[in-house]
């Protein structure tokens, strides 16, 4: 058998994740602050969320390559309470966030086109690139009293062969909200090059009021990365507006779905919203593509409105667990001072900068050995030095344990008086 060389990847598991599945199967106790599945943390789902499965009308097949009208209302509502007026004919459903990527890599893009992602960010993006024949180019997110965009940064890294700049709103892992300013800056970089914007919103619902790190240290950066000195990194009414409302002049396709809006990542339903002057011509050419595929099944289509009715309720969970989680982490770390704790406006996740001592796959094997499971930061495209990434997903009681392993560990096996790298 011959195989394509863009499923070339190593298949073979990571020093890491033998050595978790070796102490996962000796039965040892692991605090898991990877945990990113709400269905797996404890939250609270009303009793009646599978009945909207039961509709009678899900016998019977309809092929609507946008998706049905009905899920389709219903998601220009869950838009409405946005403050953004949207019809129906400029959404497209998919059957995952990862699926309305893929679609609008194939619209954009000619084998060997590339995208622009800023980074630190999600890993997914490589494994759809590479599948749809695209190159990733990626820009920093900078650290400076909080993540901001540099806009020079990424006007470097354009190319001729560059169709789109794709962002995270607020970003995965960073928790960075894209500000104003750094949408004008976005919208300006579009504008000149002839680029459409792909921002992906599902961490949307989920902003953060607890933005400060304990001991934020002024000018701490990323790396050699140059930060702009401009522009606030606080939260404000203006940090998690959507950008389904557009850009002016620009082609901005925005990707959500079920998975953290309304915490049910099994329910496997997505979207795609087009705004921009392109917007009838793209929508025609998506249309082609979701009825090449018909991945969404009739039966999710009719539970979404149902399920985004219920969505606010969870997401309440969800928020709380989050806050009480970042203030344990806070309270926890004040015990030592080489730790210190980045700035999160949004989303589900914690950034921890870390003494670089060594390499952080052997920071991540020794907590591991202690009973606790974190990410190294290089999985999310930081430096292989200095970096931790913890979920604030898990429940308390868990999270709580596994933080207090690691401040000791960091107490009894790090300096105290250094958090350089």
């Amino acid at each position: 058998m011959r195989c394509s060389q863009r499923t070339d990847w190593n298949t073979e598991p990571t020093d890491l994740a033998r050595a978790h599945r070796a102490r996962s199967d000796a039965g040892l106790p692991i605090a898991d602050l990877t945990a990113s599945n709400p269905t797996r943390c404890g939250f609270t789902y009303p009793p009646s969320l599978l009945d909207a499965l039961a509709d009678p009308r899900g016998l019977h097949y309809d092929p609507q390559p946008n998706g049905l009208l009905a899920a389709r209302q219903a998601v220009c509502h869950y838009y409405a309470a946005h403050n953004v007026a949207l019809h129906p004919d400029q959404l497209i459903l998919t059957a995952s966030t990862s699926e309305a990527y893929s679609f609008l890599f194939r619209l954009l893009c000619d084998p060997g086109s590339e995208i622009l992602v800023l980074q630190p960010g999600y890993p997914l993006f490589d494994f759809l690139a590479q599948l749809d024949d695209v190159r990733l180019t990626a820009a920093p997110l900078v650290y400076d009293h909080g993540w901001q965009i540099d806009p020079e940064a990424i006007r470097r890294r354009i190319s001729p062969r560059t169709r789109a700049i794709a962002i995270v709103h607020p970003n995965n892992p960073t928790g960075h909200f894209t500000k104003a300013w750094e949408a004008a800056e976005l919208a300006n970089l579009c504008r000149e090059f002839n680029l459409s914007l792909i921002v992906d919103e599902v961490f949307l619902d989920y902003p953060n009021t607890g933005t400060e790190g304990p001991r934020e240290q002024g000018n701490k950066k990323q790396g050699s990365d140059i930060a702009r000195e401009s522009g606030s990194a606080q939260p404000s009414e203006e940090t998690n507006r959507t950008f389904a409302a557009g850009l002016q002049d620009v082609s901005v396709f925005v990707v959500s779905g079920l998975s953290k809006i309304a915490a049910l990542p099994q329910m496997k339903a997505g979207w795609i919203v087009a705004t921009g002057p392109a917007r009838e011509a793209a929508l025609a050419r998506l249309e082609i593509v979701a009825d090449t595929f018909l991945s969404v099944s009739t039966p999710v289509q009719l539970a979404i409105p149902a399920w985004l009715a219920a969505a606010p309720g969870l997401q309440q969970q969800i928020r709380g667990r989050v806050a009480a989680n970042l203030a344990a982490l806070d309270r926890l770390l004040a015990a030592v001072p080489s730790l210190q704790r980045l700035k999160v406006e949004g989303g589900w996740y914690a950034i921890l900068r870390i003494p670089a001592l060594q390499p952080d796959a052997h920071t991540v094997l020794a907590l591991l050995d202690h009973g606790v499971w974190v990410h190294p930061g290089y999985f999310f495209g930081m430096p292989d030095s200095g970096w931790l990434v913890l979920s604030l997903l898990p429940p308390q009681l868990e999270f709580s344990h596994g933080v207090t392993a690691l401040v000791n560990y960091f107490r009894t096996h790090q300096p105290s008086n250094t958090n350089e790298g």
